[in-house]
């Protein structure tokens, strides 16, 4: 059997209801009494039982998370500070992967209250405002990624149209003219693609450039490898600006292999600063969402709403990102010119 409230109260010598104000933070409590009760839990290595805090409060202490890919690095990363954020709150997280599946979605959507938790964060891929809108489940709902806006539900999301605009002009500020956007989806159900074309567009349109864009089917370095293979055979790009890190890491090694040079001949610079950027040869010039911050948001929206204050109109919420200069658009040091 583990130390009761009781056990503390009596080594204490105060009432169990002093010990419980204390354990769980109420500021009724002297500083003297105080003192003895934390020395008294302490000395007899109390732990609180937060399952039944929980069941008291008709909570599980559980929360769900729903991503479209965990071996995703940019995913994987977000997944860590949401689990960091939880942990505050004394939470556990349940990580779900939907692959982007209409069908997966619906399911996680549909059978969070079966699950038994207390709330979802979710990043949609398929799924829209209209269907989200009819569903039936009221467990707290927080939206992350740029499928649903304005939706009906709690949003948070960095500004990728400014931040894509932000990360052309940095290459046209380079004196590069011939600016590529690698990562456009044709049928695109996500908002990520239109939105940072269309960042892209509002730069190159601004410095009256010519626009060249190519297509992608995911966002993978496979992709960004043929996608730049392709680039190269016609009127070659002075500068390319991938829609993710992993987009521009398969492209950097098609430009590498063709023996040209990142970033003498070729600029180039992804979105997303996930790991593997950051020790890439050369290193990945990226703009670097918060992650930490678009976590702690997203949970803290999540507590509001748990915490039963869904009175008020669902939230867009937004969070910083910056920009990351590296050697794949600035020489480093012993890299004249690039690699």
């Amino acid at each position: 059997m583990g130390t009761s409230l009781r056990d503390v109260a009596d080594l204490a010598g105060v009432s169990v209801k002093t010990v419980s104000n204390v354990v769980n933070g109420y500021a009724h409590v002297s500083p003297a009494t105080r003192a003895k009760v934390e020395e008294a839990l302490a000395r007899l290595d109390y732990r609180p039982n937060l399952s039944a805090r929980n069941l008291r409060q008709g909570r599980t202490g559980v929360i769900a998370l729903a991503l479209p890919e965990l071996d995703a690095p940019y995913f994987a990363e977000l997944s860590r500070f949401v689990i960091d954020a939880a942990a505050e709150q004394r939470w556990l997280v349940i990580i779900e992967q939907t692959d982007g599946s209409l069908q997966r979605e619906r399911q996680i959507l549909d059978g969070v209250r079966d699950h038994r938790v207390d709330g979802l964060i979710f990043s949609p891929i398929a799924i829209g405002a209209d269907e989200l809108a009819a569903r039936t489940d009221d467990t707290a709902l927080v939206l992350l990624g740029e499928r649903i806006h304005d939706g009906p539900a709690d949003h948070v999301a960095i500004d990728n149209v400014r931040a894509a605009r932000d990360v052309t002009e940095h290459l046209i500020g380079l004196g590069r003219t011939r600016v590529a956007a690698l990562g456009v989806q044709d049928s695109s159900v996500s908002g990520t693609a239109p939105l940072r074309l269309a960042g892209y567009r509002e730069a190159m349109a601004a410095h009256g450039l010519p626009e060249t864009v190519a297509a992608v089917e995911r966002y993978h370095r496979a992709d960004g490898f043929a996608a730049m293979t392709a680039l190269l055979t016609g009127d070659r790009p002075d500068a390319v600006f991938c829609f993710n890190d992993l987009l521009a890491l398969g492209a950097m090694r098609a430009i590498l292999a063709s023996g040209l040079r990142v970033p003498g001949d070729i600029a180039l610079a992804g979105l997303d600063d996930i790991e593997d950027g950051r020790y890439s040869t050369p290193t990945l010039t990226t703009v670097a969402p918060d992650k930490s911050e678009l976590a702690r948001i997203a949970v803290d929206l999540l507590r509001q709403r748990i915490d039963g204050r869904s009175g008020r109109a669902p939230q867009e919420v937004r969070a910083g990102y910056r920009l990351m200069v590296r050697e794949s658009t600035a020489s480093g040091p012993g890299l004249p010119g690039g690699a």
